[in-house]
């Protein structure tokens, strides 16, 4: 043996072996209300790049004297931890996406993106995306919140008494919020890592999907069904067949001829189509992406610097290294040809990045590329291994895909989905729980996950309803509309070789409870795009853990079966048994004739003291919901309420400039009578446009009291 390796391993032995060593602390600097940046000394910016901050904090002073929440660092070798100690009972949320249970007292993730199709619903279990991020309530509603501003690797460990990540990395920052609720504190993850831009209208409707709708044919049978059943439906979605080979930004020859004309005929019944997109591009001279990205040297590279090739769905595949400024800009030009045939929106999938690697013995099979596999970086990024950017490689996928379908169609909003993604990729994409299985486990665990989700400051997201692995029968089904329809992004899908998973596929009856779910869905789109107007402005998910109503109630802290929509809807699914519910007045809301009598529509209560809007049924976001418009008014004990309604074009940018309305109504009771108003309203948009006659519907003590009434004028309704 040489002298040099063995000098290497003697240094290797000691970097491995080397005890465990604290870190301090540089003086810690306060970036925000009740944010402080704590930074370790040693921390390099070009080992551990923030992919995670919307931009660089600015100090707006020392920290606070009271602050008593002080991070620790530990580096091991050349692996670096950080660490908070934690006193008291506190309730710990968070993470992201994560099975398991919504109280993660006690828990560990594995923050490792990973293709995970049907994955168990233990505790813990490894998926697609990373939040190192964690939330404690206390026992006084009070909350915190711990950023670890790391794409490494690691390990989150939510102990009752210690919060910890464990890297495989260099040193980090760690960013603290302590403020007076949970919702605050989410206010403040927002402010850091951003929000999610206001998205179309038409991509809060139903979606409809199938692994796959294999020829244009199909996909327009499946459209005309939904119209001639007149059930709501506002998006088609297609999967990776539509493509020629598997080779993305290409249509098959003889089963997608035409996706321009097939794109058009789904617009004029009213329609959105969105299209996957996947990483890998197969390797193929005759193929025109691969010779583009070929010549323009935007492939990873193996350390020898030959291409990385990895195995997905058209065989071997090179991988932009979306690390590069050169790469990225690259991938969204590909978008310009892409969009320009009418397809609204677009699907990032397999973006971990996925690697069939199942060739290999068991102890090498990774999934993703070998974690030395080297990224060149550039711009505000340093060249670095895998082991950083992995978790990263989906979030800047979306990034630079976004960038593709902003310059393509400049004035309409993106409609973007990613499998995989990094805390603060809220920022580019929606998302969705990835290959969950038709199974009631998976119908109940998606509650929690897209509840964390919105904790975690994703707020766009929900499950495959009905699950997309394994056949579903029509209870499983229908138990799982029923609800699903009240979470933020409703998508039915379903995997090759299950049987039909539409919402007509079960039966007459099982169709029926399918219109009237959909149907509930679509009489609150008005309120729904208020609550996803509120996200985009301050963070605050819209769909929200039972605690929320009062963060002080410990009986709600580990309540996953219920949940809210926005601050006043609560919805409890039929599946719940015993759920722990909020205290006060919730009345029961109706909102389609038949709706309280089907024993699969999840119980829907209003908050005394608030204003529901809702529109009329429709069959897509294209129609006019707001004619007429009807207020639910659920009196306080006091006998008033108040409530919101946000209204834009429903796409484009000119909200940014004025054109929306963000109306207050006000209900106040006098004697006998309950007058609602519009009391404030911000914006220039021309509301009475759109709204014209306004019903009111008054929930008082199990009774209903309607009245009518106009925008300008309001409503009066009298109660006896």
């Amino acid at each position: 043996m040489g002298l040099k390796k063995l000098l290497f391993l003697i240094s290797i032995f000691y970097i491995t072996n080397a005890p465990a060593q604290n870190v301090a602390v540089k003086k810690p600097v306060l970036v925000g209300e009740r944010i402080v940046q704590f930074i370790p000394e040693g921390f390099d910016k070009s080992k551990t790049p923030s992919l995670i901050l919307k931009e660089e904090p600015r100090s707006k002073g020392t920290m606070p004297k009271d602050w008593s929440l002080i991070p620790g660092f530990v580096v091991n070798g050349n692996k670096a931890s950080a660490y908070l100690k934690l006193s008291g009972d506190i309730s710990l949320y968070g993470g992201g996406e994560v099975t398991g249970p919504l109280l993660r007292n006690g828990k560990l993730i594995k923050l490792w993106n990973t293709d995970t199709g049907a994955y168990g619903v233990e505790e813990g279990k490894r998926l697609y995306q990373s939040h190192p991020w964690v939330m404690g309530v206390r026992r006084d509603g009070t909350a915190f919140g711990i950023i670890f501003d790391t794409s490494w690797k690691s390990e989150l460990y939510t102990n009752s008494d210690e919060i910890r990540l464990n890297t495989e990395g260099a040193l980090f920052r760690v960013f603290i919020i302590d403020r007076e609720s949970p919702q605050a504190v989410l206010k403040g993850l927002a402010e850091l890592t951003g929000t999610i831009e206001m998205p179309p209208l038409w991509s809060l409707g139903y979606h409809q999907c199938r692994f796959s709708y294999g020829t244009e044919k199909r996909v327009l049978e499946i459209a005309d069904t939904f119209r001639a059943k007149s059930i709501p439906c506002d998006v088609i979605w297609m999967d990776i067949d539509y493509m020629d080979g598997y080779r993305v930004f290409t249509f098959h020859p003889q089963n997608f001829p035409n996706p321009s004309a097939l794109n058009n005929k789904l617009h004029n019944k009213g329609f959105r189509a969105v299209y996957m997109i996947d990483p890998g591009v197969k390797v193929d001279k005759n193929y025109s992406v691969y010779q583009s990205g070929s010549e323009k040297d935007i492939w990873v590279k193996k350390p020898d610097g030959t291409e990385y090739h990895g195995k997905v769905w058209p065989g071997d595949c090179a991988f932009p290294d979306f690390t590069s400024p050169k790469a990225r800009k690259w991938w969204s030009g590909l978008y310009q040809d892409f969009l320009a045939k009418g397809i609204d929106g677009v699907w990032n999938d397999m973006n971990e990045p996925a690697i069939n690697d199942s060739e290999l013995p068991q102890e090498q099979r990774l999934g993703t590329m070998p974690y030395e596999t080297m990224h060149k970086g550039g711009g505000n990024l340093p060249a670095g291994p895998h082991l950083l950017y992995h978790n990263a490689y989906g979030r800047l996928m979306v990034e630079a895909s976004r960038d593709g379908i902003m310059a393509a169609n400049p004035d309409k909003r993106p409609f973007l989905l990613t499998r995989a993604n990094l805390l603060g990729g809220q920022r580019y994409a929606a998302t969705w729980t990835g290959d969950n299985m038709a199974s009631w486990e998976h119908l109940k665990l998606s509650v929690p996950m897209s509840i964390t989700l919105g904790l975690s400051g994703q707020p766009f997201s929900g499950p495959d309803i009905g699950g997309f692995l394994n056949n579903t029968s029509g209870d499983l089904w229908a138990n799982w509309l029923g609800f699903g329809v009240f979470m933020p992004f409703v998508r039915g899908h379903a995997c090759a070789g299950t049987n039909d998973k539409e919402p007509w596929a079960f039966g007459e009856a099982i169709e029926n409870t399918s219109r009237i779910a959909l149907e509930r869905r679509y009489r609150l789109i008005p309120y729904i795009y208020t609550l996803f107007q509120n996200a985009a402005t301050t963070g605050i998910p819209v769909m929200a853990p039972v605690f929320f109503s009062n963060p002080k109630d410990l009986t709600l802290r580990n309540e996953e079966q219920a949940f809210l929509l926005g601050e006043n809807l609560l919805v409890i699914p039929a599946f719940a048994k015993n759920p722990s519910l909020p205290s006060g007045i919730w009345e029961d809301l109706s909102l389609v004739g038949g709706d309280l009598q089907d024993k699969y529509q999840a119980k829907l209560k209003v908050r005394g003291g608030s204003i529901i809007p809702t529109g009329k049924i429709i069959q897509n976001t294209t129609e006019n919901s707001f004619d007429p418009l009807t207020l639910v008014v659920c009196p306080d004990e006091q006998g008033n309420a108040v409530g919101k309604l946000y209204t834009d074009a429903g796409d484009g940018w000119g909200f940014k400039k004025g054109d929306y309305n963000l109306m207050t109504f006000s209900a106040k009771k006098d004697g006998n009578t309950i007058s609602i108003t519009m009391s404030a309203k911000d914006g220039n948009g021309k509301a009475e446009n759109k709204i014209e006659k306004i019903n009111a519907e008054v929930l008082l003590k199990g009774k209903i009291y309607k009245g009518t009434g106009t925008l300008k004028e309001g409503v009066q309704v009298h109660i006896q």
